[in-house]
């Protein structure tokens, strides 16, 4: 079922959200810098990366063999070895009829269009081979500019550097690259009941769980974390800290206080010293989530349930810091659909996000449900490998596919 864009329950979709974050998010990029490829991994490309030469450069043995020209064949199929190529070596022209002993990696001389594998071949004790299978023409060949061609743009701007994306950089003999800088996220957690550590707790107090699992996501997710502390539970404390704030980080964050009681105080503090765009979402867990701005700095009120705390960070948070942090390549989360071993009865209207494992039973590959999906439950979450999305107005019967949205 379509997730309707303005549902008559007065609460936008997720998918008209996660359009609205995005637009918001592409109208600033970060400014650029030069790192080494070794600091890179996770960073953002900050331009196109176009190769200077072909890789390989040139075209090189694909195993241990002997290097040969396929119209030089012999009634006896015996031959002289006329020269040795090691991988890095420059070799010398291929001399009529005559084998090359070669390595893997190691040029192919001039005259070979061919190499045969050792294995196919029979070293005779006066030191000359016999070629028990003879090879087709360019067999176990790399040709020139077999991966990357002279010309080609390798890496797109947008893109974020994995380890194969970094490995390609190298083979093209780049040792640094142009990157955004990362984000400066601050984040904050809000509540007089929050405690530290190690401290006791009184009655009504709580650990701050929220802290430590933001600045978690946050740091996995590539940006830079500034913890903010924990912010009191009053209106004035709360305009001081997030107007400070703006002036440090280049997006705030903050955990709780979004709804509309008289003790969260977020909600009010941006309408007096800036707007919000977006406030409540079609998404359970996680409905009360505001985004808007203080000055030029975005800001995002996340829940203050941990659990949707790290739901509504991975499904829209994360998006919005991502195209801000100049990331255009593979944003948007991407489910898959898998049969579920569950069911669901009862039809919801906000689009829900079940924590589920996978599962090898008798009938395949099946989605198991946790037993617990309460918003307050965070262990549902160490427990799971993902989320099964259903549908606003759906109901769901086992063995029915749903979608998979994997944690990563």
């Amino acid at each position: 079922m379509r997730d309707d864009c303005c549902p008559s329950n007065g609460l936008l979709s997720v998918d008209a959200a996660l359009a609205q974050l995005q637009q918001a998010a592409c109208t600033v990029l970060p400014k650029v810098e030069t790192i080494a490829l070794t600091q890179a991994l996770g960073r953002i490309l900050a331009q196109d990366v176009v190769s200077g030469l072909d890789v390989p450069p040139q075209a090189n043995s694909a195993m241990d063999g002997y290097a040969l020209h396929t119209q030089t064949q012999q009634a006896d199929d015996i031959y002289e070895v006329s020269q040795r190529i090691a991988a890095g070596s420059q070799p010398q022209n291929l001399q009529h009829g005559t084998l090359a002993r070669i390595f893997t990696g190691a040029v192919i001389p001039q005259g070979a269009n061919a190499v045969v594998m050792q294995e196919n071949c029979e070293v005779l004790a006066d030191g000359r081979v016999k070629v028990l299978l003879w090879p087709k023409e360019q067999a176990n060949i790399r040709p020139q500019g077999q991966d990357i061609q002279q010309g080609d743009t390798i890496l797109q701007q947008g893109q974020k550097l994995t380890p194969a994306a970094l490995g390609l950089l190298a083979t093209i003999g780049l040792d640094t690259v142009k990157v955004y800088q990362r984000l400066k996220v601050m984040y904050f957690a809000t509540g007089d009941e929050l405690v530290a550590a190690n401290q006791t707790l009184k009655v009504g107090q709580i650990y701050n769980s929220n802290s430590v699992l933001l600045h978690s996501l946050l740091t996995q997710a590539g940006f830079e974390a500034i913890n903010g502390g924990v912010i009191a539970d009053n209106l004035s404390d709360t305009i001081a800290t997030l107007s400070q704030a703006a002036q440090q980080a280049d997006v705030i964050m903050t955990t709780g206080g979004v709804s509309v009681g008289e003790e969260d105080h977020i909600k009010a503090a941006i309408t007096q010293i800036g707007h919000l765009d977006l406030w409540k979402i079609a998404i359970k867990p996680g409905k009360p989530l505001a985004f808007g701005s203080i000055a030029a700095t975005p800001f995002i009120g996340l829940p203050g349930n941990p659990q949707s705390v790290f739901v509504t960070f991975n499904l829209l948070a994360r998006v919005f810091l991502a195209y801000r942090q100049g990331q255009t390549h593979g944003v948007m989360p991407k489910s898959i659909p898998v049969a579920c071993d569950f069911e669901v009865k009862k039809s919801q209207n906000r689009r829900e996000y079940l924590r589920v494992r996978l599962a090898m039973t008798e009938q395949g590959l099946r989605l198991q449900k946790h037993s617990n999906q309460s918003s307050g439950v965070l262990s549902s979450s160490v427990w799971a490998d993902g989320f099964a999305i259903i549908e606003t107005g759906t109901t769901v019967e086992k063995g029915e596919s749903v979608p998979f949205l994997a944690f990563s």
